[in-house]
């Protein structure tokens, strides 16, 4: 058990949350969601003791133990991978390196056998002896070969970084599991394997998510933070959601009824008020209207922007063929003779592992790569919008928003592209913010508006949702849907690849491809044996090559 007791944190003279109580038990998965800006990582921060609140306490069971998901992805660069693991448990880890000094002593003395024998009882207690085999399921269900297990940190991949640290953080069947953002860099297989982990997971969780269908599928309970204050809801996000916009419609209908009744209460009170046979009434309904209190309705600080990508041109029923292209980088064969035909109303989603495979062929699809072989043909109806994984080139400019995004519109008028920017959610002076200072999150919002002001009928997008908040994913989730062109997209969000893809492809290792016209969730319970076929299929190749 974990619980704040009369949290408030101040920061200069604004408070961050006032008065917070709340108690996170066992056995339960907490949800804990709010707009951008509300505080959940720094409440994380405060129940993990690396932040101090200004008043209230943060109470522990005691002898429980606390685990956080790191996110300095350098910490441990001098470390093993396996190590690293193991240090989650930090008691466990002291234990088997005090061990190790005492054993490799060359005068091994009456002490030391007495205080090896202490710490083997403790290590035994501790099921210490699993502790290796134990780090390295939890590394090979996040997708990291055994391979790497002996690595340095310091040679591995960010998003191989990201999958230890998280591992860290669950080893060792931790008391209380702290995670904030665990699905971010994740692929949809890892994320998939962390779902299972967490429904099974017997002790405290809470979890920050921008992923609606993880906190759906995890979450027992939603805590919500709105201005300053969380409240408790039993349910996960989706009962959370219709729960809240319940309470504020029964809340506003509540307010309707008293407002009718106050001024019932003050025509009767104008019109008898001077009447003397009815000036007891009239009293008596004064004493009435002044016990009527409206309910104080705070609307939520969240803030949703609108997203809706309409295409200048109807799309014809020739879209894209794609022939045998295949692509090797640094000596890794990337694409294997990929073909595919698109038709005008396909919604593809590129799904699996294979992250650098789906950026590559989106790549060479808008022409910013070219392939080793094969070829591809472009409609003639058709246009596209690209947005890519890595922005870093297209922000290093002295450029403002407002002139940058002028360049992609076909109205050059200052109002009319403000309209777009204003959409999504950059009011007044923010459309001068030069480009080079934008936030993650600002940055999405800017490439998504070029998107909508280019008006074209073909949108390939690569990884969308990262930095975006809860709000925005809701909102690009519904314009992806009403979008009437060709989607493709690669999307670590479930909900949006299930909602709005109706073919998905999977680029597998090895570089070739499965095509299936099929939601992702169908798609999830079929490729099984695809999967099998070609894993076989690969394997015998090899055995006859030797």
């Amino acid at each position: 058990m974990i619980q704040a007791a009369n949290v408030t944190l101040r920061i200069g003279k604004k408070a961050l949350f006032e008065d917070v109580n709340i108690k996170f038990t066992e056995g339960n998965c907490y949800g804990l969601i709010g707009a951008n800006g509300a505080g959940k990582s720094t409440f994380l921060k405060i129940l993990s003791g690396k932040l101090e609140p200004t008043n209230g306490d943060v109470v522990m069971t005691p002898g429980d133990r606390l685990s956080v998901l790191e996110q300095d992805h350098f910490k441990y660069d001098e470390q093993t991978v396996l190590d690293t693991v193991i240090q989650g448990n930090s008691r466990l880890y002291d234990i088997m390196k005090e061990k190790d000094a005492i054993y490799a002593k060359e005068d091994f003395s009456d002490e030391d056998g007495i205080r090896a024998s202490e710490l083997e009882a403790e290590f035994a207690e501790m099921d210490g002896w699993n502790a290796e085999s134990d780090a390295a399921t939890l590394l090979n269900g996040l997708g990291i070969p055994v391979e790497y297990h002996y690595n340095q940190m310091k040679d591995l991949e960010s998003p191989m970084k990201v999958k230890v640290l998280l591992a860290r953080a669950l080893f060792g069947n931790p008391d209380i599991l702290l995670l904030d953002e665990p699905t971010n860099h994740l692929d949809l297989d890892a994320i998939g394997w962390l779902e299972e982990f967490l429904i099974n997971f017997d002790n405290t969780v809470i979890v920050v998510s921008h992923d609606r269908y993880f906190l759906n599928k995890v979450c027992t309970h939603t805590a919500d933070i709105d201005y300053g204050k969380i409240q408790l809801y039993a349910g996960n996000y989706d009962f959370w959601y219709e729960s809240s916009q319940l309470i504020m419609k029964q809340r506003k209908e509540a307010n309707k009824k008293k407002e009718e009744q106050i001024k019932e209460l003050q025509e009767f009170i104008q019109r008898f008020s001077a009447n003397a046979s009815k000036s007891k009434q009239a009293t008596s309904r004064k004493r009435a209207l002044e016990k009527i209190e409206l309910d104080d309705i705070r609307p939520s600080s969240r803030k949703y922007p609108y997203i809706d990508f309409r295409p200048n041109r109807e799309i014809g029923n020739e879209v894209l063929e794609v022939h045998d292209l295949s692509k090797t980088i640094d000596g890794v064969k990337v694409l294997d003779n990929i073909s595919f035909t698109l038709n005008h109303d396909d919604k593809v989603a590129f799904v699996g592992s294979n992250e650098a495979a789906k950026t590559v062929l989106f790549q060479i699809l808008t022409g910013e790569m070219e392939p080793d072989s094969g070829d591809f043909k472009w409609g003639v109806t058709t246009s596209q919008s690209y947005f890519p994984k890595d922005n870093t080139k297209i922000f290093d400019t002295d450029l403002i928003i407002v002139d940058w995004l002028t360049q992609f519109s076909e109205i050059k008028d200052a109002t009319y592209v403000r309209g777009f920017l204003g959409r999504m959610l950059f009011a007044g002076e923010d459309g001068v913010k030069k480009m080079k200072v934008l936030s993650g999150g600002e940055k999405v919002r800017v490439l998504l508006s070029r998107m909508m002001i280019e008006g074209s009928n073909v949108l390939i997008l690569d990884e969308p949702t990262d930095h975006l908040d809860m709000e925005a994913i809701t909102a690009l989730n519904e314009g992806l849907k009403k979008f009437p062109g060709v989607l493709l997209f690669s999307s670590r969000d479930h909900q949006i690849v299930e909602t709005t893809a109706n073919r998905i492809m999977e680029i597998l290792p090895n570089g070739t491809m499965i095509d299936k016209i099929t939601t992702y969730d169908e798609y999830l319970e079929s490729d099984e044996m695809a999967r099998k076929r070609t894993v076989y299929a690969t394997t015998a190749e090899e055995e006859e090559d030797d």
